[in-house]
């Protein structure tokens, strides 16, 4: 029953966000949101496709070799792609209220970017085998987490008065407090790996205030 509720949703997730994307694309809006959402969506699927076959073939808690390896690697693009994202996102805040992006707060995002990517590419990872230690998941996030909040920050300021995405930097604040539990508890509880649950939904909640905001023009 998992099996079939988890990665349906997964599916439904990644039919959408993909989607979503590729239909604001077509009509012009909010470029900058599209891009980020499918990358967003295929990144996703790198890592939520190998989790549903664990699921299906009841192994994601003693996975094989190689369903280790794909669920590891998957987990890696989406980390790079997740990164992408909110780097995206910062540049559609200021493309959006028409202001100037602040030289200092440029070169702080693109610290982050490159000290997250190197920490990905360090070898204790073990994408490969198991994903390394609960420290080096710890290691490895906090520049990603100080991105995010970088941005929570920007969208608290400049975003809560719009219409449709006044609501974005609660959306992102409770994506990154699943998503750490996840990353901090799940190698010891395996239930946790169900707040991946909630953190797609917040996502599924960023694209619907995405596209409401496209449709308000139409």
């Amino acid at each position: 029953m998992r099996a079939v509720f988890e990665t349906g949703f997964y599916y439904l997730y990644l039919l959408f966000i993909i989607g979503m994307g590729i239909y604001l694309l077509i009509k012009k809006k909010n470029i900058l949101f599209a891009l980020a959402c499918i990358l967003l969506g295929l990144g996703d699927a790198f890592h939520l496709i190998p989790r549903a076959i664990g699921l299906y073939t009841k192994t994601l808690d003693n996975p094989s070799p190689t369903l280790a390896m794909y669920l590891g690697v998957g987990k890696l693009v989406t980390s790079i792609t997740m990164t992408i994202f909110y780097v995206l996102l910062y540049l559609f805040i200021y493309k959006r209220i028409s202001k100037k992006r602040n030289i200092y707060l440029d070169i702080i995002v693109c610290l982050l970017f490159i000290a997250r990517i190197t920490l990905l590419c360090f070898k204790q990872n073990e994408w490969t085998i198991n994903g390394g230690t609960v420290y080096w998941g710890i290691y490895r996030n906090i520049p990603f987490v100080l991105l995010g909040i970088l941005v929570i920050v920007l969208l608290f300021l400049y975003f809560r008065k719009e219409k449709y995405f006044s609501l974005m930097w609660i959306a992102v604040i409770l994506s990154f407090l699943f998503y750490l539990a996840v990353v901090i508890f799940a190698s010891k509880y395996s239930w946790v790996g169900m707040m991946m649950l909630p953190k797609t939904m917040c996502y599924i909640w960023i694209g619907v205030m995405g596209l409401l905001d496209a449709k308000k023009t139409e």
